[in-house]
C-alpha cells in the first residue's frame, strides 16, 4: 500500500532526490545515523534505510517508508542494528518506480562480494543507467529493484578487482551523471563524489575517533560532528581505523555544483562551498529588489523557502517584511484527503493567509521558484480573497524552462510554464499585477560571483534554468529528448 497522498502544495515543487549519511568510529552508530538523516529529511520523505555493521552480528539492515521520525526512533528497530559502522538514505525517487516505490527500491543497497559484503547509497542520477540495466541484464544480472542506484552494485560484481574499494572505483567509472555516494564494509566507510561534484557531500569528525559523511553540514551539527572539509568533486576518501585516505579515481573536470541547491535544496543553517545557504538567500532577495523595484507596502514571503530571499528583498527595497502567510507545520504528506470537497481546499490545508495585515496592501510575494504555476496561482486568489490591492510576484530562481536529469524530480519539459510561456504571458496567466524572475547573472553574483555567470565557463550546473546540461543525458536523447541548440 503506498503511504503517501501528494498534496498541491507539493505537487508544484522541485525535489531532491535524496540525502545520504554515514558513520564510523562511534558506538551505535546507526543512531547517529538515524539523526542524521532527520535533519536531511528535507531532502526525501518517501522512504528510508539504514545499514549497520557489527562484528559478532554481521551486517543488518532497516528500511521502511515514511518519515525518519516514525521509523527510527524506535528502540526495537535501533536494537537490530548494532555497532560502529553504519550508512542511511532517506528517498525522494526520481527514477524508476516514480510513485510507485517498493520497499526494494529503497536504499541503501547491499551486495555479498567474495572479499566481503559491502553497502551503498547514492544521492543523484545516473544518466546512462537504462543502457548500463540493459547490458547488466543481458550478461545475466538480476535486478531487485527500479532504481537507477542499484546498477553501481552489479557493476561491483562484474569488476575483477580485488577490493570493495576498488570495485566501487572501476562501476563509477563507468556510469554517467550525478552521483555522491556513501558506503561502507565491514571496516570502511567510503564516500565519493562525481567529477562535477553536482550533488554536496562533506566529511565530518566525531569526538576523537569518529568520521560522518554527509550530504549537508546542517547534518553533522544536529550530532555535534565538526564540519571538516566538502568531499572535492572527483574524489574519493576511504575512512578506516580512524584515518582518512583520499584518492582520484577519474579523470579531472571543471566542477558544476547544482547551483539548486543553494536556491532551495540544501537547508538554510547548512554551508555549501564556503558559503552560508542562508546568506546566499538573503543576498538572492537583495538582487532581485535591484533587478526588479515595484511600489508596494509589504514583502511577503511564500513559506518556508521563500523567508531569506524576502528579508534580502525588504532590506534592499526599504519596503517592510510582514508575515503574511501562515504554513500549517502539521500538514504533512502523509495527510488523506477523505473527499474531492476537501482536496480542492489545496493549498489552504498548508498555508493560510494573516487577513489583518494583507487587507488594503499592495503585497509582493517571493517565493523560491515557479514550476507549473498552479500553487502560485491558488497562493495569489487566497492574497486577493484576503482583501490585497495588488499581488506582485518575485521569484529568486530564473524561469525554469528545462528538466534536470541529475537527481532532481522535474516535469516533463512541456509542463514547465516557462517553456512554453514568456515571462509577460506567465503574469497574465497566473493572474498578477507584475511578475518577475531573478536573472540568472543576478543568481550567480548572489552565488559568489560578482561578474555574473560566465557562459563559456559556468561555475554552476544550472541547466534547468539554462538548458546547458554538463553531462549529456544520454537515456533521455534515445528517448527523444531535444537538448538546446548549440548558440
Amino acid at each position: 500500500m503506498r503511504p503517501f497522498l501528494s498534496h498541491p502544495f507539493d505537487d508544484d515543487k522541485l525535489k531532491e532526490e535524496c540525502g545520504v549519511f554515514g558513520v564510523i568510529g562511534v558506538a551505535d552508530a546507526a543512531n547517529f545515523v538515524a539523526l542524521g538523516l532527520h535533519a536531511l529529511q528535507h531532502r526525501g520523505q518517501e522512504a528510508g534505510g539504514i545499514v549497520a555493521y557489527d562484528p559478532d552480528q554481521g551486517f543488518n539492515s532497516a528500511r521502511r517508508f515514511g518519515y525518519v521520525r516514525d521509523n527510527f526512533t524506535k528502540a526495537d528497530v535501533m536494537a537490530t542494528l548494532p555497532g560502529e559502522l553504519a550508512i542511511g538514505h532517506v528517498r525522494y525517487s526520481t527514477a524508476g518506480s516514480k510513485g510507485a516505490t517498493a520497499i526494494r527500491d529503497v536504499q541503501p543497497f547491499f551486495g555479498e562480494f567474495s572479499m566481503g559484503g559491502a553497502a551503498i547509497a547514492h544521492n543523484g542520477n545516473l544518466t546512462n543507467a537504462a543502457a548500463l540495466r540493459r547490458e547488466l541484464i543481458e550478461r545475466g544480472s538480476i535486478f531487485q529493484s527500479s532504481s537507477d542506484s542499484e546498477c553501481i552494485i552489479h557493476l561491483m560484481a562484474r569488476s575483477i578487482q580485488k577490493t570493495i574499494p576498488e570495485r566501487i572505483k572501476d562501476a563509477l567509472r563507468r556510469v554517467e551523471g550525478a552521483f555522491s555516494v556513501v558506503a561502507m564494509t565491514r571496516t570502511k566507510l567510503i564516500g565519493v563524489r562525481d567529477p562535477l561534484g553536482v550533488r554536496p557531500l562533506v566529511l565530518g569528525r566525531i569526538g576523537d575517533h569518529g568520521w560522518a559523511l554527509s550530504s549537508e553540514t546542517c547534518a553533522l551539527d544536529i550530532i555535534g560532528a565538526e564540519f571538516i572539509r566538502e568531499i572535492d568533486p572527483g574524489e574519493m576518501v576511504v575512512i578506516e581505523n580512524n584515518k582518512v585516505e583520499s584518492f582520484r579515481p577519474f579523470s579531472p573536470a571543471k566542477s558544476r555544483f547544482c547551483i539548486f541547491e543553494h536556491v532551495y535544496f540544501s537547508r538554510p543553517d547548512s554551508i555549501l562551498g564556503g558559503r552560508s545557504v542562508y546568506e546566499t538567500r538573503r543576498q538572492i532577495g537583495v538582487e532581485l529588489a535591484r533587478e526588479a523595484p515595484v511600489e508596494a507596502d509589504l514583502v511577503c514571503p511564500v513559506p518556508d523557502s521563500g523567508t531569506p530571499a524576502a528579508i534580502g528583498f525588504a532590506a534592499e527595497s526599504g519596503i517592510p517584511f510582514g508575515l503574511g502567510i501562515t504554513r500549517n507545520q502539521y500538514m504533512g504528506r502523509t495527510f488523506i484527503e477523505p473527499t474531492e470537497q476537501i482536496r480542492n481546499m489545496g493549498v489552504r490545508l498548508k498555508l493560510n493567509v494573516n487577513r489583518a495585515l494583507i487587507k488594503g496592501k499592495r503585497v509582493i510575494l517571493v517565493d523560491d521558484s515557479v514550476v507549473r504555476g498552479t500553487t502560485s496561482r491558488k497562493i495569489k486568489d487566497m492574497i486577493l480573497d484576503a482583501g490585497a490591492a495588488e499581488v506582485h510576484f518575485r521569484i529568486a530562481s530564473p524561469p525554469t524552462a528545462w528538466p534536470c536529469f541529475y537527481g532532481v524530480d522535474t516535469p516533463e519539459r512541456e509542463k514547465l510554464l516557462a517553456a512554453t510561456m514568456s515571462e509577460d504571458e506567465m503574469r497574465d496567466w497566473i493572474g498578477v499585477d507584475s511578475l518577475k524572475f531573478i536573472s540568472l547573472d543576478g543568481l550567480y553574483r548572489a552565488a559568489g560571483e560578482a561578474a555574473g555567470r560566465d557562459a563559456t565557463n559556468p561555475r554552476y550546473c544550472d541547466a534547468c534554468f539554462s538548458g546547458d546540461y554538463p553531462v549529456a543525458p544520454s537515456d533521455k536523447l534515445e528517448e527523444g529528448f531535444q537538448m538546446k541548440a548549440a548558440q
